[in-house]
């Protein structure tokens, strides 16, 4: 894996600036604005704004089928409305300071020892050392709780039973079955 340095660096060749539109929060295409979250992420989330799981996220969409007519998941994903996240208020993110690892690292991502880029206007404005660096720092760490989600769904997985003919969603806490 590359150190933050080096991503820094990468980023700093690239550049980034926010530029506020809002773009990512929003379905400009099939799913793009789909954010995967972790079981900590959607409970910090709880615990700033008082909504419930259920009013947070939902089962990614993708199911895998199971032996015994059963479906599954292996991730949560924060509930959108027909054209944008639920948090997209007034053209801004209205759980800023709590909001999931792809959020704060966008248009960034790590994938084994290789920097992801998704589209962005905000891409190729100058950023600073600083900001370059904090982009770096939270993608390794962004990228090392995926890891650690990751070793949790494996750990759960070995442990479910899908009841026949159920929903469920298997992540690093175990299984839960999904009503309706």
């Amino acid at each position: 894996m590359p150190g933050i340095d080096e991503i820094a660096d990468r980023i700093t060749s690239i550049g980034f600036r926010c530029r506020g539109c809002g773009d990512c929060c929003r379905c400009v295409a099939k799913d793009s604005n789909l954010v995967i979250v972790s079981p900590a992420e959607v409970r910090a989330i709880m615990a700033a704004t008082g909504m419930t799981w259920d009013e947070i996220a939902g089962p990614y969409p993708d199911f895998i089928d199971a032996e015994g007519g059963g479906e599954y998941t292996l991730a949560w994903c924060i509930r959108r409305t027909a054209d944008a996240c639920i948090f997209l208020s007034d053209g801004r993110c209205s759980i800023y300071a709590h909001r999931p690892w792809i959020c704060r690292t966008y248009p960034f991502m790590l994938l084994d020892d290789d920097l992801l880029v998704s589209e962005c206007p905000g891409l190729g404005s100058p950023i600073s050392t600083d900001a370059a660096n904090g982009i770096a720092t939270g993608l390794c760490r962004r990228q090392a709780a995926e890891e650690a989600e990751e070793a949790g769904v494996r750990a759960a997985c070995r442990r479910a039973w899908i009841p026949p003919g159920g929903r469920v969603v298997i992540d690093s806490e175990g299984m839960k079955v999904l009503d309706g």
